[in-house]
């Protein structure tokens, strides 16, 4: 049986025929480590001076937006993630300075340590991280990690982490400012409640769904609710509910709609697979991905894998996939045209593709402890349920 909370994110199967084996994750942050990984050229590229300073950022229990933004207040220097690492586990990434000025050696607090490891003549980018390597303890489990052999076999959904876990609300944000419907996205922001939310935050979410509330029990939002207070203050001040999405730093916004079209896109790779749709090998007239992540139609001789459209406003119908695709825009009554936003054409979203399967390396499991590594933009929680099959995601540690 599919859990409610996958369901709410799009994800409607399982795809591998292992039973499961229950238990938690993340019951010690020590229990779930990630390393970034960046390619052997940008490796390499990283030299002992002269250019833009590159570091190691070693972190747990504070995510990596709340990490860097924490160095710029103590240090005023401002560095760029190659990729995003929540609060729940420990994780290790690159961070690289936008300039080539101002920077120091070392800094570490209760909760993260920063090392600088060299130097780089171009930032990197997103694009140099070419995945993540997890280690992972499985508490309480039964037996039979070992028996699982079906990792180089599952869809590649978005994870939980992209719809906000706990409080899974930023595609529905992101649906209503498609729909420029301004003031239920307001509402969603501060007032949208999930029975794994804390019950202070609950408590207050609460009393923010009436409107006249907002001066009153702004001082009570806690500091973590930090999109929130942002949201409330511009109401409070100019009314506007426009003006206060507005008002959300631009990455977040642009998160919202692409966390719109991640659901939209585990609606579809649900409902290809549940068609009977092959979804681990390309066929003629597919579009796939090659060895270097280069986006074309399938080739017979070449080692490609299949990729599902992104939907966004130049979305390509002629894939297999559009019966699925264009009964789910349908239902969700969004058209692709609905991406360019004319009111907030900073956040529009042209689309594009995304791979059908996950590709895992590295794999290996032996009792309670499994290792694998994983492509960009991939997420290990998508490939643990399918190895654990937890009847409550969210209950334990997803």
């Amino acid at each position: 049986m599919i859990p409610q909370i996958d369901s709410q994110i799009g994800i409607t199967t399982y795809n591998t025929s292992f039973d499961g084996i229950g238990g938690k994750i993340r019951s010690a942050p020590e229990d779930f480590h990630v390393s970034e990984k960046i390619s052997e050229k940008s490796f390499n590229s990283i030299k002992e001076q002269d250019g833009y300073a590159v570091f190691k950022l070693t972190k747990k229990k504070i995510d990596t937006n709340h990490a860097l933004s924490d160095i710029f207040k103590r240090k005023g220097i401002r560095l760029k993630a190659l990729g995003l690492k929540d609060a729940s586990a420990v994780t290790e990434q690159f961070v690289c300075s936008n300039n080539s000025g101002n920077t120091i050696d070392e800094f570490a607090t209760d909760k993260y340590h920063l090392k600088k490891i060299g130097y780089v003549k171009k930032p990197l980018s997103k694009k140099d991280m070419i995945g993540n390597h997890f280690k992972i303890k499985i508490s309480d489990c039964s037996p039979g990690l070992s028996k699982f052999s079906e990792h180089d076999r599952i869809l590649n959904f978005y994870g939980y982490q992209r719809f906000g876990s706990k409080r899974p609300v930023t595609h529905l944000v992101g649906k209503a400012i498609l729909q420029k419907n301004f003031k239920k996205a307001v509402d969603l922001i501060v007032s949208f409640t999930s029975p794994y939310d804390s019950e202070e935050n609950t408590a207050i979410r609460e009393k923010l769904a009436d409107k006249s509330n907002y001066a009153r029990y702004l001082e009570q939002v806690p500091p973590q609710m930090d999109v929130e207070r942002i949201v409330l203050q511009e109401m409070i001040d100019h009314g506007s509910e426009q003006k206060a999405i507005r008002a959300i730093p631009l990455n977040l916004r642009r998160f919202y709609i692409q966390a719109y079209q991640s659901f939209v896109f585990n609606l579809s790779l649900s409902a290809a697979f549940v068609d009977g749709e092959n979804l681990f090998e390309c066929r003629d007239g597919d579009v796939c991905f090659d060895d270097s992540d280069v986006i074309g139609k399938f080739v017979r001789g070449m080692d490609q894998r299949l990729a599902l459209p992104f939907v966004g406003y130049s979305y390509y119908k002629k894939t297999r996939f559009h019966p699925q695709i264009s009964k789910i825009l349908e239902s969700e009554e969004i058209y692709p045209k609905d991406f360019f936003i004319k009111e907030m054409q900073e956040v529009s979203s042209e689309g594009g593709f995304r791979q059908a399967a996950i590709h895992c390396t590295d794999y290996f499991a032996s009792d309670d402890i499994v290792e694998f590594t994983l492509s960009r933009g991939s997420f290990a929680t998508i490939l643990l349920r399918e190895i654990m099959k937890p009847e409550d995601p969210i209950a334990v540690g997803f």
